[in-house]
């Protein structure tokens, strides 16, 4: 238990950790890995050079300052961060190396002002939240090795097909190479997939929704090709390239975005590839609730790009109340031609308003961040409650109002 001396020195520093958060989180990673460049294995690098690794750590930090005296209400984040740790392998033998150089980086930015005192309550504070971490992980590794054929860590897949579902967006069939079955998942959970790429010294992990129903024999992930970006996708171009029958590493299923299975509504809404964990969790509830009312909505710029189309009729056939929309961004001439979608234009709110039929129902959001920040934003404008909505970052998670300066 912490002392009170120790709680209000953490609480009094969280005003500064929210100007500061940021600039020693980026210092704590830098530093780390110059010590550790073993870590660099563990770690996702796309999202470090986004910067998205050092917000989340930032926004956590910040939390824990704020209720280091009632821990309890971290529970869910914890969860959350605990699922992606999990799944990255990330051990309890990291969080003393983590503590030491978040504490160097807290003292370097701080200054002066970081005084001894200052420093030794957020190591006590520190050991505190690693050690529930620690235990919330642990028992993490513990169900995912147990389970049915479960496993520990990594194991070696293979690629034994791919499917282009769109111009851009390619699904990809793993399998063991043990030939041993799979362990069941939960529709919306997602899998690492830990590659080593020739000229990369590194070996490259990215976590990607399943998007497929379970099965014994293949996890099914679909995968945008990261191209028009900068920095390019090195794993997704990668595994665009890569034929069939190439060795990767996969993790169990992991995460908590995850399909509630109660009697109410279900409003499904997908922007471009955030599709993938929807697709699942659609297949999931039309078969094992047929009689539950279920909408689809698909954002997409065109046809170009849309992924998953018969699928997705498919499913929603099955239901006995299901209805599916199509959203165009960017509709191509031929699109406008044969008028082959529902709406035109981003989904806002008066598409929603003329969509939504009941507010007590179950919203799951999945895209790009500006899709998520809107959506979100126009479902609470429609008074639809907060733990009605859910949703999930493809990465660290963030908070939605500052995800954009990221």
């Amino acid at each position: 238990m912490l002392s009170n001396k120790t709680i209000e020195i953490v609480k009094a520093t969280a005003p500064v950790l929210e100007v500061k958060g940021k600039e020693i989180t980026t210092n704590f990673y830098k530093s780390m890995f110059a010590a550790h460049p073993e870590l660099l294995n563990v770690f996702n690098h796309a999202n470090q050079q986004k910067g998205r690794q050092q917000t989340a750590l930032a926004n956590t930090v910040t939390a824990a300052a704020h209720y280091i005296d009632r821990l309890e209400v971290l529970v869910p984040v914890v969860k959350q961060i605990a699922h992606k740790h999990r799944s990255l392998a990330v051990k309890a033998e990291h969080y003393p190396i983590v503590g030491e150089f978040l504490l160097k980086a807290i003292k370097e930015v701080l200054g002066d002002a970081a005084t001894e005192e200052i420093l030794e309550a957020w190591g006590e504070a520190y050991h505190e939240i690693a050690a529930i971490f620690i235990q919330v992980e642990k028992e993490m590794y513990e169900e995912a090795e147990r389970q049915e054929n479960g496993w520990k860590d990594f194991k070696t897949f293979k690629i034994v097909k791919k499917a282009k579902e769109s111009g851009n967006i390619t699904s990809f069939y793993l399998a063991p190479v043990d030939g041993k079955k799979l362990p069941s998942f939960k529709p919306g959970q997602y899998i690492t997939v830990r590659v080593k790429i020739n000229g990369e010294e590194f070996l490259q992990n990215r976590q990607y929704s399943l998007s497929d129903v379970p099965n014994d024999e293949a996890f099914r992930i679909s995968v945008k090709r990261e191209d028009e970006q900068t920095p390019a996708g090195k794993v997704s171009n990668f595994l665009h390239e890569a034929p069939n029958g190439l060795e990767v590493e996969v993790s169990p299923p992991a995460g908590d975005f995850i399909l509630e299975e109660d009697e109410k509504p279900v409003y499904f809404l997908a922007g471009g590839v955030g599709i993938t964990p929807l697709l699942s969790m659609l297949k999931t509830s039309v078969t094992s609730q047929p009689n539950r009312k279920v909408t689809f909505i698909h954002a997409a710029r065109n046809s170009d790009v849309l992924a998953f189309e018969v699928e997705v009729k498919e499913a929603i056939k099955v239901t006995k109340e299901g209805k599916s929309y199509l959203c165009y961004s960017n509709p191509t001439n031929k699109d406008l031609k044969l008028r082959n979608f529902d709406h035109e234009g981003y989904v806002d709110r008066a598409f929603l308003e003329e969509i939504v039929e009941e507010k007590d129902a179950h919203f799951y959001v999945c895209g790009p961040v500006p899709f998520l920040q809107t959506v979100v934003n126009e479902l609470k404008q429609l008074e639809v409650k907060e733990e009605n909505i859910h949703y999930e970052f493809f990465g660290p998670a963030m908070k939605l109002e500052e995800a954009t300066t990221v």
